[in-house]
């Protein structure tokens, strides 16, 4: 099968490339995996290349050839895994010789081996990215494809090259990785597939949290990232590294009330979120905006079933869970936690009474993320009841009319006090301490409250006037 004349002109250019530095060193060479597989889907257009090579022989020496081949290109070699890189400023190619590989029952090292083209897909995790095309002079853009890889892809099929058993067993991430191809391509699980990973769900535990992280933000970051959670879920590979989430399954009924299943509520916001383009970290704040309701849960014999406090326990368990999963404590932690956090106020503010004091102070502690909380909570409405949440909806919308009302008359995001503590120092003549302290604290109150206006003349004049009060 050729395909030269399909793909686009600068990857047919660096393949004829590769192919004569290839023959020079006389190291036959395939192009594998990645670039094969989307070429056949349509999708070399919608992402970056995934350009991988196997050679038989050394990657090291073949990428050094095609470094010099490839002006201006960058190589940066990785003697300990046998592989190297080669970067130009289009393309990232990576070099590798073909393995064999066999693994010990508690790590996923492999014991690697020079091996044929047969023995390296072999070691593939996936029939759809086991698929190879020859760059070698006699057979130039020859279709390999020992597993059925393209029958699968026209079936949707995700299936493994083996027994998935022993491809489980050598590599559980890759249970993960068929997962997430699963999600991102739309794809099903081939039922002997996703029985041995029902069956092999345990064996994650020796895999790095940052590996699986890595596996999971993509599922995330799905177009419908709900269909990889619940096979996450039926399959148990869930529970293994996200237990918390794993619990919010379930409903309990007294007296013949019952709730909503929270973790089926919260893969639903999570696709809301999707659908409205959300960000990573946006999606990780609708992952665990109820990740707290599991502790948090009591019925009342008046109003049924409650989860009080369950927006700060969330908030509170946030650190712990971005650590457990490995996922950054920074800027982007803080965010999570904020939202996780405030995810209830908007709801407060949906009656036509609310006051601008209200609306204030939800600016206030949101800043510049209001417009994603406010996201966030429009993500949260979900019901069987279409003219409930069109009802919600609206109120909604009147919620954020009122937002930008009340920012461009008071510009209370990002606010900072207009009078700064070494001028109240100044003013009243007095020294550092908690004073000082109290007196912005006050000035920040009156400006919520509406009872002066967030500008420094207001501020200084309530300070002196308030003066006694404060010196006491």
């Amino acid at each position: 099968m050729i395909f030269i004349d399909q793909i686009p002109a600068l990857h047919r250019s660096v393949f004829e490339t590769i192919s004569k530095a290839a023959t020079a060193i006389n190291q036959p060479v395939y192009v594998v995996g990645g670039y094969v597989r989307d070429f056949y889907l349509n999708r070399l257009t919608q992402t970056k290349p995934d350009l991988d090579f196997v050679t038989l022989g050394s990657g090291i020496l073949l990428a050094e050839q095609v470094h010099k081949a490839l002006e201006g290109s960058h190589l940066s070699v990785f003697k300990q895994f046998g592989t190297a890189l080669v970067k130009t400023n289009e393309l990232e190619l990576e070099f590798v010789g073909a393995r064999k590989e066999s693994y010990r029952k508690n790590s996923r090292k492999p014991i690697v081996e020079d091996g044929t083209l047969e023995d390296d897909q072999l070691r593939r995790d996936l029939t759809i990215n086991a698929i190879s095309w020859s760059l070698n002079q006699d057979d130039f853009g020859t279709l390999i494809d020992p597993f059925g890889g393209i029958q699968d892809l026209k079936n949707k099929i995700i299936r493994t090259p083996i027994n998935p058993k022993q491809t489980f067993d050598d590599d559980p991430l890759r249970m993960l990785r068929a997962v997430r191809f699963a999600t991102q391509l739309g794809f099903d699980i081939d039922e002997k597939t996703y029985s041995a990973i029902c069956e092999m769900a345990q064996r994650l535990e020796i895999i790095s949290k940052e590996r699986i992280i890595s596996e999971l933000n993509k599922i995330v970051l799905a177009d419908t990232p709900s269909a990889g959670f619940s096979h996450l879920f039926h399959t148990g590979l869930l529970k293994q590294f996200f237990p918390q989430m794993h619990n919010l399954q379930g409903v309990k009924e007294v007296n013949d009330q019952t709730h909503k299943d929270n973790f089926w509520h919260t893969l639903q916001v999570l696709d809301n979120v999707a659908e409205y383009g959300g960000n990573l970290w946006l999606r990780w704040a609708a992952i665990l905006h109820d990740i707290a309701k599991p502790p948090t849960q009591r019925f009342d014999e008046n109003t049924g079933w409650t989860f009080h406090g369950h927006d700060a326990l969330g908030a509170k368990w946030t650190k712990g869970i971005f650590r457990q999963l490995g996922l950054p404590l920074d800027e982007r932690m803080r965010y999570v936690r904020k939202l996780v956090r405030l995810h209830l106020r908007p709801i407060a503010l949906v009656s036509e009474e609310v006051s601008d004091s209200a609306i204030r102070r939800l600016i206030f502690e949101a800043g510049d993320d209001i417009d994603d909380l406010m996201t966030l909570c429009r993500a949260d409405i979900t019901s069987k009841n279409e003219h409930k949440v069109e009802r919600f909806q609206e109120n909604f919308n009147k919620v954020e009319i009122k937002i930008r009302e009340v920012e461009k008359k008071d510009r209370i995001r990002n606010w900072k006090n207009p009078v700064s503590g070494e001028e109240i120092m100044k003013a009243l003549n007095i020294g550092p301490g908690k004073t000082v302290g109290d007196i912005k604290d006050a000035i920040k109150e009156a400006i919520l409250n509406g009872d002066i206006s967030n500008d420094h003349n207001a501020a200084f004049k309530f300070m002196i006037e308030n003066k006694g009060r404060f010196l006491k």
